[in-house]
């Protein structure tokens, strides 16, 4: 039986927040800045996740969880809200030798409580990892349906006039 805890619940009693298995998904802190460097700029290198800089993990790191294994940093995800009704799914990042254990989804499992507990109606994502997200409730839309995410952070992306990531929501009501 899985113990799922809000992070942002008065009756949240421990920073773990999500306890099935043998690795619990844990609120970011600021110690955790070197490791999400690491894993998020590693698959930024390969040009399928945005890149992020020390400042921009300092600023946002109360959006992330993440995942520790074998000593290290091994998973990590973001709940970025971008209104009172939409928030993004972001900075997901699993280590290659970590890849296909679940973390992906107790992650995203954690952060859609929270989104819940914020009263968010809906959740979106980009990707290239479709499939994932489609086992997890979302659906394709329109690039355009989302305008929040294209006027804030796509504007600095490399890939803007050429944007191959799949745009996905999944409503929560």
């Amino acid at each position: 039986m899985s113990t799922l805890v809000s992070l942002h619940t008065p009756q949240a009693s421990t920073p773990t927040i999500y306890t099935e298995g043998p690795l619990p998904v844990r609120p970011a802190t600021l110690r955790d800045i070197p490791g999400l460097l690491t894993l998020i700029n590693s698959f930024a290198a390969k040009g399928i996740m945005l890149p992020r800089t020390e400042f921009e993990l300092a600023e946002n790191i109360r959006d992330f969880v993440v995942i520790e294994g074998g000593g290290r940093l091994v998973a990590c995800c973001a709940l970025h809200i971008y209104s009172p009704v939409a928030a993004e799914i972001r900075s997901l990042a699993v280590d290659p030798g970590w890849q296909t254990h679940g973390l992906g989804r107790k992650m995203v499992d954690v952060l859609e409580a929270d989104a819940r507990e914020f009263g968010l109606i809906s959740l979106f994502a980009f990707t290239y990892v479709e499939g994932f997200f489609r086992k997890m409730g979302y659906e394709t839309v329109e690039r355009g349906e989302l305008p929040l995410k294209a006027w804030k952070d796509c504007l600095r992306c490399p890939k803007f006039q050429a944007c191959d990531e799949i745009a996905m929501r999944k409503r929560l009501e």
